[in-house]
């Protein structure tokens, strides 16, 4: 009993353990923050090989064959594509009205775009499949849809903010090397292990919750590190509130967006598939977005959105274990 509680609320749990985590170290004596550096850089080896052994027990459950474009997953590039490029224009016709004012509106306004252009997360096809939703279709919309961040992001984002010596070029290839690596390394690995052991295949086949736990423990690092920028922020409490309230709504936008999508071309599955790969963001990725080619101030916003939609996977994780248990005999 006290294990089916604890599966069925894994996401809370761990969301709470990182905050948990970060403010009792940071109400520690000041000794101990001395170890603060190195933590970092623990943490900065950690996440990645996380984030790689959980994409790489995923992927041992899709078939080459299977990663290949459907309807659906245009209309979601449209979504999100079309939505950052009207609010760049938005903000560059703002900015040619009011040049030297609006400072906050155009920080929310960027913070916007974030939470819309920002790739599907790499754990969405880990929450899909527990939610029992189609684990290729997503991983096929989670690559379509770095192509196309990494191709808008350098085409809309001068229009709004100097982005130096910088060209489209230099934007593309710096984005396509920050988010491939962790999408093809453990893909090309996946697929080796695939056809050249299938004894070790079928060995991790027969653990079906490993990836979710893995990524339980990634989120309560992730969380530690958002509750780490929130703490340390210099933004104006008013700011930052209308950040999370612009996040809130865009992650509730998108997860129905995704679901009516998702709807048009299939069942309940499909609503799932498509509300995962539009609502659920890669997080880290929107805030190295903000603090590299955007005002610095929206790079919170990623942080924030990673709270909102891992309450709603909480929510969506619960009630379908409940419905299977009410089904199950």
């Amino acid at each position: 009993m006290k294990k089916d509680i604890i599966k069925q609320n894994m996401l809370p749990i761990s969301m709470i353990a990182g905050a948990v985590m970060y403010l009792t170290y940071h109400y520690m004596p000041e000794p101990i923050h001395q170890a603060g550096p190195v933590l970092e850089h623990i943490l900065a080896i950690v996440q990645p090989l996380l984030i790689f052994t959980m994409l790489f027990l995923t992927f041992c459950r899709i078939e080459p064959r299977e990663l290949r474009p459907h309807k659906w997953h245009w209309w979601l590039l449209l979504i999100q594509g079309g939505s950052f490029t009207l609010l760049g224009l938005a903000i560059a016709l703002l900015s040619r009205l009011h040049p030297a004012g609006l400072f906050e509106c155009k920080v929310l306004i960027e913070s916007a775009m974030l939470c819309l252009i920002c790739p599907t997360a790499t754990a969405a096809a880990v929450v899909t499949r527990k939610l029992g939703g189609d684990i290729p279709g997503v991983t096929t919309y989670t690559i379509l849809i770095n192509i196309l961040t990494a191709i808008l992001i350098p085409a809309i984002v001068p229009l709004i903010q100097p982005m130096g010596d910088m060209n489209f070029w230099d934007a593309f290839c710096r984005i396509l090397a920050k988010v491939f690596p962790l999408l093809i390394m453990p893909c090309l690995a996946a697929w080796l292990v695939r056809y050249l052991f299938p004894a070790a295949h079928k060995l991790i086949l027969s653990k079906p919750d490993l990836a979710f736990n893995i990524w339980a423990v990634s989120l309560s690092l992730a969380i530690a590190v958002t509750v780490k920028a929130i703490v340390h922020s210099t933004m104006p409490v008013y700011l930052m509130l209308l950040i999370a309230l612009v996040s809130l709504l865009c992650c509730a936008l998108q997860f129905a967006l995704g679901h009516k999508v998702g709807g048009r071309f299939g069942e309940d599955d499909m609503k799932v598939t498509a509300g995962q790969a539009l609502g659920q963001k890669n997080t880290v990725f929107a805030i190295w977005v903000g603090y590299t080619f955007m005002t610095p101030e929206t790079s919170i916003v990623g942080g924030i959105y990673s709270i909102w939609h891992n309450l709603y996977n909480s929510w969506q994780l619960r009630r379908s274990s409940i419905s299977s248990s009410i089904i199950s005999p």
